[in-house]
Parts: C-alpha cells; structure tokens; sequence
C-alpha cells in the first residue's frame, strides 16, 4: 500500500514562551511534535523570527512501516506571524494551496491524463498550532483560519500543553471552540456516518482541540523506556492519555482518519475550488431553461463571448488611441503657439535692443565728433598762444642788448 499525505504546519510562534525550554528557544515544537508523530527524525532547520515574508518551505520524505508505504509532505510556514504588519499574512498560505489545486485541475484538464502517477501536492490537513496562553485567541488566527476553513481541513492543537495546569488546559479548549464557533470557523470534525468508528469519532470530536507534547527524549519510568519531557518537579510522559491528547491525535490522524481527510481534501475543498475555477472560465452544467450544455456549446459560447470581448478591447483601445492622438495634437498646437508667440516676443525686444544699440553708437559718435572739434580748438589755442610767448621773449632779448651796450 502506497498513500501521499501532504500536512500543512501552522503556527504563530512566541518568544514570551522560550523560558519554558531554556533561554533561545523560538519554535512552539512544531517540528518535535512532527517527528515523535511519525517517530522519525526529520531534518528541519531552525527558523528565525526576522523573516521580512512569510515563506513556506515543502520537504517530502518517504515512511515505510511493516508493509505500509507513506509520501509525507510537511509544508511549514517560515515567518508567519513574525511581522510588524501582520495584515494578510496568511494570504502566501492561501496562494500556496491555491497553487496546488490549480496544478491538480490541470492534470485533470489534460487530454491525455496521469493522475494515478500524479504527484498530489494538495494539502490534506492544517495542523493549526496555538499557544498555551489560557487566553482567548489572536486576530490573526482567526483570520487565518478564516480564510483556511474553506480550503483545507484544519486540526487546531494546543502545544506544549504541559506549560499550563489540567483545570486552565480545559477552560482554554472550551474558550477555544467557543470563540471558534462564534466566528464561523469550521474546523475538521471526524466524521461519524461509519458505525465502525461513529463512537470513538464522536468522544474524540469532544476532546478538540488537542492539547499536545511532544518529545524524541526517553525516559525511563518504571521498568519501561517511554518518550517523555523531564522536568525537575516530574515527568511528562508524552504517550500517556492522563497527561496529553499525543496519542488522540496520531490515532485520528495516521491510523483512523487519514483517507477521509484525503477524501474531504479532493470532494469537499478541491471540488469547491474547482467549480469557482470552472464558472469563472465560462463553463456550465445547464443553460436557460435548465436545459443540459454540451461542452462544446460552453466552448462556442466562451469563444464568440471572448472574440467580441476582444473585438470590444480592439475598438476601444482604437478610440483611446484616437483619442490620445487628438489631445497630443491639440498639446503641440498649443506649444507651437506658446512658442510661437515667444518667438515674437524675443523679436520685439531683440529689436528695440538694437535701437537702443543704435542710438547710444550715434550718441557716441556725436560725442566723438564734438570732441574732436573741441581737441582741434584748443590746438589752435596753444599754438596761437605759443607763437604769442615767443615774440615777446625775443623782445626783451633785445632790450637787454641795447641796455649793456
């Protein structure tokens, strides 16, 4: 027997939580409560709370027990919750799972399908994990499961229960589901249609959500080695019903549920995926009238709705591109005229610059001329007054002469 099971973790970590298990704890035990579920030790590194997204990572690992073979995907998601801005932080998860339906609906789209050797990659169940606070539940959970509840079964588990006492463990569960009925949120109930399994189904449909422990750690109690957490006041032995829902848990989900979850998975939330998916393509069981449509008549239809959708884009981007021609038309006719108007602007005064130009050149020129005439004049002057003073000097020459005599 081969069976794919893919599971999705999900979890808010908290790091008010780290002194429980020792100063840099940052996991809820997410990861220990996988690998003590399947007894396996996966390779899972630790994650760190400064992610700026949120990230999921997929491992696949193949289990074998007895005869039994089993594909286990884990999907774990990095990051979630750790933001300053926790808006839609669960819209990457919903895009995931999306993603997975969308791959399944094309295999099955296909001409020439393979779907017994298809990899189904669709998630079955959300191990949904919450702090033992004892308080009331985030916002961002609640959303989150909100926005999940349609899309994948979620299975919500208190971890590390051994962190609050038995009689707050209960109040929270019943806080919980109260908070979680009154939200609307639908949380995966084992069914109980099988008379087989309708009693333990219906007692364990009570103890949700599981509140759980988890631990690789032996210890040993009695003559017995048992997988248990240590602690200095006691033991908390992680397979005994007193002390944890452990054992609940992995026999609902491995042993006694795992097929009905794939069944929901593929029936319930694929199926619904599927049809919104086929509506929006245009596809439909019956037409006006109730009257059954073939799928041909679905692919005329679509085809002649989208040409005269495209005939319709086409006109329209025509007239826009009209449109845009005539208004940047319209903006260099009004650019040319702004430089046109400029132009002759500048001109003016590019013109009245040379009159003025021109008028101080002849005012200069004047100015020049006159003095020129004055410079000519005062020549005259000197010279006069020179010839004048040279006269004079030989007169009394003269006088000097005659008087020595």
């Amino acid at each position: 027997m081969h069976t794919h099971f893919c599971a999705l973790l999900m979890t808010r970590d908290q790091p008010q939580h780290a002194f429980f298990h020792g100063q840099g704890e940052t996991g809820i035990g997410k990861s220990t409560l996988i690998d003590t579920l399947f007894n396996t030790n996966f390779e899972d590194c630790e994650s760190s709370h400064f992610y700026p997204h949120v990230k999921l990572k997929a491992q696949t690992y193949e289990l074998q027990e007895s005869n039994v073979r089993l594909k286990l995907t884990i999907v774990n998601t990095v990051g979630f919750g750790d933001q300053i801005n926790k808006e839609e932080s669960y819209q990457p998860i919903v895009d995931y799972i999306d993603a997975q339906f969308e791959a399944y609906l094309q295999e099955e789209l296909k001409i020439k399908r393979s779907l017994f050797n298809y990899h189904d990659s669709r998630i079955h169940v959300c191990l949904y994990f919450i702090s033992p606070t004892g308080h009331s539940l985030k916002t961002l959970d609640l959303l989150t499961m909100k926005n999940l509840d349609s899309k994948v079964n979620i299975i919500p588990v208190i971890a590390k229960a051994d962190a609050i006492s038995k009689t707050e463990l209960q109040k929270f569960k019943i806080k919980l589901m109260s908070e979680l009925v009154s939200n609307g949120v639908q949380i995966y109930q084992f069914p109980t249609d099988d008379d087989t399994i309708a009693k333990v189904n219906t007692a364990m449909n009570g103890h949700l959500p599981f509140a759980v422990v988890g631990s690789m750690d032996e210890v040993k109690v009695g003559s017995k080695m048992v997988k248990a957490r240590q602690y200095p006041w006691g033991i908390v032995q992680v397979e005994n019903e007193n002390h944890c829902d452990f054992v609940k848990l992995r026999e609902m989900l491995i042993c006694t549920n795992m097929e009905d979850l794939r069944e929901q998975t593929h029936s319930r939330h694929y199926e619904l995926y599927r049809r919104c998916k086929l509506e929006e393509m245009g596809f439909t069981d019956v037409g006006p009238g109730n009257k059954p449509v073939s799928l041909q008549e679905t692919y005329e239809a679509k085809r002649h709705e989208l040409h005269g959708e495209r005939q319709r884009k086409e006109e329209e981007m025509k007239q826009m591109f009209v449109q845009r021609v005539k208004e940047k038309e319209a903006i260099l006719k009004e650019a040319e005229k702004e430089l046109q108007a400029k132009f002759e602007h500048l001109k003016r005064v590019h013109q009245e610059e040379r009159m003025k130009l021109e008028e101080k050149r002849r005012f200069l020129e004047e100015e020049i001329i006159a003095f020129s005439k004055r410079k000519a004049t005062s020549e005259i002057y000197q010279n006069q007054s020179f010839v004048a003073s040279g006269g004079n000097l030989k007169k009394d020459k003269d006088r000097k002469n005659s008087n020595f005599m």
